[in-house]
């Protein structure tokens, strides 16, 4: 496994995907049948690919592992590659949504199946590569380029206002990350180089880390999206196509969460623990705030999209916790509802296929008609609810905990949230698929198909095993989180020592 590149294999084997369906040139029905089945087996191929990453990882190093290394541009730019324990389940994440999301969009995209699926597989590269990007401009890259495959997928195949809603996510977050490439410079000129575990090791001075750690926040919360720069999340949600928002929340989310926990916690440990306020702050008011405003909404995707607020929230505050408890439970936090969240947009889709109207009030009774449909979605609901038996409860409840442990009052005002996502989704629950069957546009409605059975039934297995059984999940980040940790308080303790001096 030291030999063969699995890295840079699984990052661009889906490009592998695209150049075949280059070569596909008619646009008959066949063809078109052709183009997918293509996309979903090179997506396929790369998740099962994928597996011996966690398969070889040695979970008791806390290192980077199956590094790849090579000269790319001047001045010591390098294509450096390799995982730890944390980008090392990002990448599993990411591979095992993309074949799932694809047999979502089978019968739903009809125009440009061609384009859609090239631009879903050059946004899996892209995505892989940012987890798995040891330099710092080659994470740059990728992790700017992520935004032109979903612009164009939000901005063709979306809905009514879908260029409002792709220029308005392409704007916010670009502007963010245009002051982290400035900090990405600046960091050049102190330390000499780009090299990430280089710069984990680097100290940075303690006027400089402010402004890094402030620029690098621009990009990452705009990301998340954290309060108050998460406006662009619902509007992009409502107006991608179904598969697009299971990828936008299950995914593109945890970029911001998964940069705070590699460059701004580690590299930037003073200013970390100055700013956590301000965090614990921010991420109470829009764990309260969106959840209240996810109780206003009528439409069931921009209602998801702001329960994705109020969690990222939890995500947030666990980060800059800076403990074990609050660190493993953002990571399982972010895990668990890249699988929740995108599992209650593919159930969305499921319904909306059908009815072509995602309003709530043009629900009501699927149960009656719908019974499989229901009990996958109640599932869901549960695990977002944070019900202890799912996923979404193992995250949650360390998070708050390693809150706790810092500051009581936030995690008491926090843990609102459980009472408010509760009565938001339940209220969804009831509104969609409990009460009488009486819309004529309800009632001829068919329960899942094979093919819907197929893409939610191992979401549904896999947010009950973790709920269940989480330890492979610590494991795999156990190493990784006591490095970050002690890098941390070993920092804070330095500076401590200097200031009695």
């Amino acid at each position: 496994m030291t030999d063969w590149p699995i890295l840079s294999t699984v990052t661009f084997l889906p490009l592998v995907g695209v150049l075949l369906i280059l070569f596909i040139r008619d646009d008959s029905d066949s063809a078109r049948t052709n183009i997918r089945n293509v996309t979903l087996w090179t997506t396929i191929i790369t998740f099962l690919l994928s597996l011996p990453i966690w398969y070889y990882f040695d979970n008791s190093q806390s290192g980077f592992q199956f590094v790849e290394k090579t000269a790319w541009l001047d001045s010591g730019i390098s294509y450096h590659m390799g995982v730890d324990g944390i980008s090392m389940l990002f990448v599993i994440l990411t591979t095992f949504l993309m074949p799932l999301c694809i047999l979502a969009s089978w019968d739903a995209i009809q125009n440009r199946v061609k384009e859609y699926m090239i631009a879903f597989l050059v946004l899996e590269t892209l995505m892989i590569g940012v987890f798995c990007a040891l330099d710092i401009v080659l994470f740059y890259v990728f992790f700017e380029a992520v935004l032109v495959p979903m612009f164009i997928i939000i901005g063709v195949w979306g809905g009514k206002r879908r260029v409002y809603a792709s220029f308005k996510f392409f704007l916010y977050t670009l502007l963010g990350s245009v002051l982290m490439l400035l900090a990405i410079m600046a960091m050049y000129w102190q330390a000499g180089t780009t090299d990430i575990p280089t710069l984990l090791a680097y100290k940075f001075p303690a006027s400089m880390q402010t402004w890094l750690w402030l620029a690098f926040f621009a990009s990452f919360a705009v990301k998340m999206p954290m309060w108050p720069v998460h406006t662009w999340l619902p509007d992009a949600h409502v107006e991608a196509p179904t598969a697009a928002s299971a990828i936008l929340a299950g995914i593109l989310l945890k970029l911001g969460g998964y940069g705070f926990i590699r460059f701004s916690l580690p590299m930037f440990p003073l200013a970390s623990a100055d700013f956590a306020p301000l965090i614990y702050t921010l991420s109470v008011v829009a764990i309260i705030y969106t959840s209240l405003v996810a109780l206003m909404q009528e439409d069931v995707k921009k209602l998801i999209a702001y329960s994705s607020v109020a969690h990222m929230g939890y995500v947030t505050m666990g980060i800059f916790a800076a403990n074990e408890q609050g660190i493993q439970g953002a990571l399982f936090q972010m895990l668990s509802h890249g699988l929740v969240s995108s599992a209650l947009f593919l159930c969305v889709g499921i319904i909306y296929d059908r009815t072509h109207t995602r309003e709530i009030a043009a629900y009501g009774g699927l149960v009656n008609n719908m019974p499989k449909y229901a009990v996958v979605f109640m599932i869901f609901t549960m695990a977002n609810v944070g019900l202890p038996g799912t996923s979404g409860f193992v995250g949650e409840f360390l998070t708050l905990l390693g809150v706790f442990r810092v500051n009581t009052w936030v995690a008491m005002f926090a843990a609102s949230g459980v009472i408010f996502s509760a009565a938001y989704a339940l209220w969804l629950y009831r509104r969609v698929i409990f009460g009488v069957l009486d819309k004529d546009s309800l009632k001829s409605l068919l329960d899942m198909t094979t093919r819907e059975k197929a893409v939610v039934y191992p979401l549904v297995i896999l947010t009950i095993f973790y709920g269940v059984y989480p330890m492979p999940i610590f494991d795999a980040t156990a190493s990784s989180v006591h490095a970050i940790i002690n890098q941390y308080n070993n920092a804070l303790s330095s500076a401590a020592t200097l200031a009695l001096k």
